[in-house]
């Protein structure tokens, strides 16, 4: 019977060694957790396998690197969920291709999806959520876009919860004089 290894001695072997039995003991401890998490925030399945996917590839490819601090549960979480709102933005994989085709195809009519977007990035909101620092703007991603507990944002952000309360009380109150 073989010794386990921990998530951080696997993680080493990965980014050292680019051991695919590492890889494959991280995924099968992680996958399913980070696909039930990530299905939470969305209920479209292709998504969330594709962003889970995404995941361990940032991962295997060694563009996401593990500090040795924190919960590699919380690292895995960070990297999925900023994956997760980069699709539903349609910065991921199949974002990037639809643009691609759209390009290839010279459509010069806007879509009403775009033109909503258009009113939403360049709305107030936007302009008051751009001039924030980006310490605060990252608790509001947590805490409201991706619905995080303080707890989870704190584990998320590698800050403690207190931190993340402050700065989520800094925004609303700067967010809500930017509005007013």
């Amino acid at each position: 019977m073989s010794e386990t290894r921990s998530d951080g001695e696997l993680l080493r072997a990965v980014a050292a060694d680019a051991d695919r039995r590492a890889f494959e003991e991280l995924y099968r401890r992680y996958a399913p957790w980070l696909r039930a998490r990530l299905r939470g925030r969305c209920a479209d399945a292709g998504v969330v396998d594709d962003v889970v996917q995404e995941t361990f590839l940032a991962v295997w490819r060694g563009k996401a690197r593990y500090r040795e601090e924190g919960d590699v549960a919380g690292w895995l979480w960070r990297i999925g969920s900023r994956r997760l709102v980069d699709a539903l933005r349609g910065d991921g994989a199949r974002g990037r291709l639809r643009q691609a085709l759209a390009r290839l195809r010279h459509r010069d009519e806007v879509s009403a999806e775009e033109r909503v977007l258009a009113g939403v990035e360049h709305g107030d909101l936007a302009g008051a959520l751009v001039r924030l620092s980006p310490e605060l703007r990252a608790v509001l991603q947590a805490t409201v876009i991706d619905g995080l507990s303080t707890r989870e944002a704190a584990v998320l952000l590698g800050i403690p919860p207190g931190t993340v309360k402050t700065r989520a009380m800094r925004a609303r109150k700067q967010l809500r004089e930017a509005l007013a």
